[in-house]
């Protein structure tokens, strides 16, 4: 069983168009268009399922680079998610940084960071 990753789609194509152009190839078990949440259009990529891995090697060969919709496509195996991968859910960063390489690197920011740099004054609240 391979999962495949397309990219580089119009936004046009939809998920019977990618099952008739991989079905040449072999069985195809599943097609996901990745739709956007807010405007339910594609993202402009998809996966496709082969359960054949010799097959899914032919469609790699044969549609990468191909030309669908005056889109040039991207197809290679999918990576498999990693623990990072995924909706993003935080600000940005990976949660440790800023810190210029001192100190013991928990959290985000430390005290030590700023040990040398004058206190400012603070301006009084009335």
């Amino acid at each position: 069983m391979k999962n495949l990753f397309v990219g580089n789609m119009s936004f046009q194509t939809s998920e019977t168009d990618l099952q008739e152009l991989f079905k040449q190839f072999g069985q195809v078990t599943r097609v996901h268009v990745a739709m956007d949440r807010e405007t339910g259009r594609a993202r402009g990529f998809a996966f496709v399922e082969m359960p054949n891995d010799e097959e899914a090697a032919k469609a790699i060969a044969a549609l990468d680079g191909k030309e669908v919709n005056g889109r040039n496509l991207k197809v290679n195996e999918a990576r498999p998610k990693t623990a990072g991968s995924g909706p993003r859910s935080s600000g940005g960063g990976s949660g440790s940084g800023g810190g210029g390489g001192r100190g013991r690197g928990s959290g985000r920011f430390s005290t030590e960071d700023y040990s040398t740099a004058a206190r400012q004054p603070r301006e009084p609240r009335w």
